[in-house]
């Protein structure tokens, strides 16, 4: 592909959107907080009408944009979309290329503290050799990889997507590739379908199923992890169900009402991250508005429910009995949303170099405890180098 269809990108909200949003934000009517405690049933009214508040009256968009801004971005037309991507060149003798993958309900604002120190240790005390050239796209049909009307792309299109990018696009014969939530399954999928191309995977959350013989004969870990999934499937999957099988009938209240917007994923924010029920102890306001934001003025939250419905109508991303070989690592945080034990990651991994626990921190890793992610993520690809 020409380099020539490569475009830069900086991002301009017009005042006309940001005026209409604090518009909207004024006529919110909040529903009643129900007779039980706080965030038992969902978001709190008392803690969303504080953060719109904030939204409308104190939350500086401008100074979010511009430190967005600060980083290299680009869009290049591909697979019939206009994908958007961050593109730092790492300081050091030989850096890595790494793709970097979000999920939901994240954006690439969530690598704006990692982003720096991945391309430049030396700056953060550490060795120049562990630089690493950043390559972070948004997920086609997330935020600025996404323009009404366009296709629709499930995990695996998404995945020959970056590997396209990676390869075609800005010529690079192999990299690594590190992520949580679905882009831990988007580089699980690399690892499995572009092996030839992968130096390595690294993962903040786990892409397992379930199997017969954790099932039959769990371990007592595995017995453990069973006990958790099954809470998760009872009490924290009905964001799946819905943006699973009807996800345009809540895309009409999301897309219209920023309060909606908001609640729907403030309860993600506490849900998933080491809070202790107070999302502000692991995210700033200024961190999860941000987000929201950018789900606001693109108009994308609808189409970046598309990964659930593709895989509730289609396959595991990794077919069963497949295994992924490439080498792998992995950083497990305590408040992640499940942690399968290693005993059943290396049915599927089988070729796991590191792995590790840590004290603190949750789904949100790269923006809860960038400092140790980073760390683990040098440490893990320093002898693939």
């Amino acid at each position: 592909m020409p380099i020539n269809d490569i475009q830069p990108f900086q991002l301009s909200v017009a005042d006309s959107v940001l005026d209409d949003l604090r518009q909207r934000l004024m006529r919110t009517r909040l529903p009643d907080e129900p007779p039980l405690a706080p965030w038992s049933t969902g978001t709190s009214v008392a803690y969303l009408k504080q953060l719109l508040d904030y939204w409308r009256e104190g939350f500086d968009w401008r100074t979010q944009e511009a430190k967005l801004n600060a980083i290299r971005q680009f869009t290049v037309p591909l697979a019939g979309i206009n994908l958007h991507f961050i593109h730092e060149k790492g300081k050091g003798p030989d850096p890595m290329p790494l793709l970097l993958s979000h999920g939901w309900p994240g954006s690439v604002m969530e690598f704006y503290k990692v982003i720096p120190m991945l391309t430049d240790p030396a700056r953060f005390g550490g060795d120049p050799a562990d630089a690493f050239t950043v390559v972070a796209p948004s997920l086609p049909g997330y935020v600025f990889s996404f323009k009404a009307g366009q296709k629709r792309f499930g995990i695996e299109e998404i995945a020959e997507v970056f590997a396209s990018l990676m390869t075609d696009v800005l010529g690079y014969s192999r990299f690594g590739a590190q992520g949580g939530d679905w882009g831990a399954f988007l580089t699980s999928r690399l690892g499995f379908a572009f092996p030839e191309i992968l130096i390595g995977i690294h993962l903040n959350l786990l892409a397992v199923r379930r199997d017969q013989k954790m099932m039959a004969d769990p371990t007592p870990e595995e017995k453990a992890f069973l006990e958790q999934l099954n809470h998760f499937l009872k009490e924290e999957t009905g964001y799946q169900w819905i943006q699973g099988t009807k996800p345009t009938t809540l895309a009409f209240a999301l897309t219209d009402s920023p309060a909606g917007l908001a609640a729907w994923l403030v309860e993600k924010f506490r849900t998933w991250t080491d809070c202790d029920g107070d999302p502000e102890t692991a995210l700033t306001r200024d961190e999860m508005l941000t987000n929201i934001t950018l789900y606001w003025i693109t108009g994308a939250i609808g189409s970046s429910f598309w990964p659930y419905y593709a895989r509730m109508h289609g396959p595991w991303p990794i077919p069963k009995g497949q295994t992924i070989d490439v080498p792998m690592g992995y950083v497990e945080f305590p408040k992640e949303i499940l942690r399968p034990p290693r005993s059943v990651a290396e049915r599927m991994y089988t070729d796991i170099r590191r792995w590790t626990a840590m004290h603190k921190g949750g789904h949100f890793a790269a923006l809860e405890q960038p400092e140790a992610l980073v760390e683990e993520i040098r440490t893990f690809f320093r002898h693939l180098r």
